[in-house]
């Protein structure tokens, strides 16, 4: 069995539209985050750069490999979104790890990889 974890990013879809399905919220303290994010989302329903077509065509090609990746992602937005958020966990393991690395025992011990 292979499995590929596929990460798209925005696709001229109705998925963030009409056929989004959204249930009732119950924090109302939530609203000042969430609803621009809603907004934003509803208003650009549709409007991505994904191609769906071109996706289902890729997603297809992954069929066809041998060796198929872990992970993908589909349109540039979504390697620009990942590539950037990986960068904001690497630097912060860069600016704290003396401190993640001072929590090791004295006395050594096994390690988990």
């Amino acid at each position: 069995m292979r499995v590929t974890a596929v990460a798209p990013g925005a696709f001229k879809t109705d998925w963030a539209g009409r056929s989004l399905a959204r249930v009732p919220r119950s924090i109302a303290d939530h609203d000042a985050l969430f609803d621009p994010i809603r907004t934003r989302r509803q208003a650009l329903a549709g409007q991505g750069i994904g191609d769906p077509d071109r996706a289902g065509d890729a997603i297809l090609t992954l069929l066809e490999v041998e060796k198929p990746p872990v992970h993908i992602l589909l349109g540039s937005d979504a390697i620009r979104l990942v590539s950037a958020g990986r960068q904001r966990v690497q630097d912060d393991f860069d600016a704290w790890g003396e401190l993640s690395r001072s929590t090791d025992s004295t006395e050594g011990g096994v390690t988990v990889a």
